[in-house]
């Protein structure tokens, strides 16, 4: 990464990405050493989905 990002262009997709992943780059190394949190949100979204599908019943 730190090779490629002098070379790559901001504008473009590729250069987005990259930047994107240098300025994340700490909270990802955290992630990845502690492995304890899963990757998705998939049980908070399981948790309000029926107060949203009420929510939208109701109104």
């Amino acid at each position: 990464m730190e090779k490629t990002q002098p070379q790559v262009t901001a504008q473009n997709a590729l250069g987005k990405a990259i930047n994107y992943l240098a300025s994340n780059w700490s909270k990802l190394e955290r992630y990845v050493e502690e492995g304890f949190l899963p990757m998705d949100n998939n049980a908070a979204e399981r948790a309000i989905r029926p107060f949203v599908i009420g929510r939208k019943n109701w109104l």
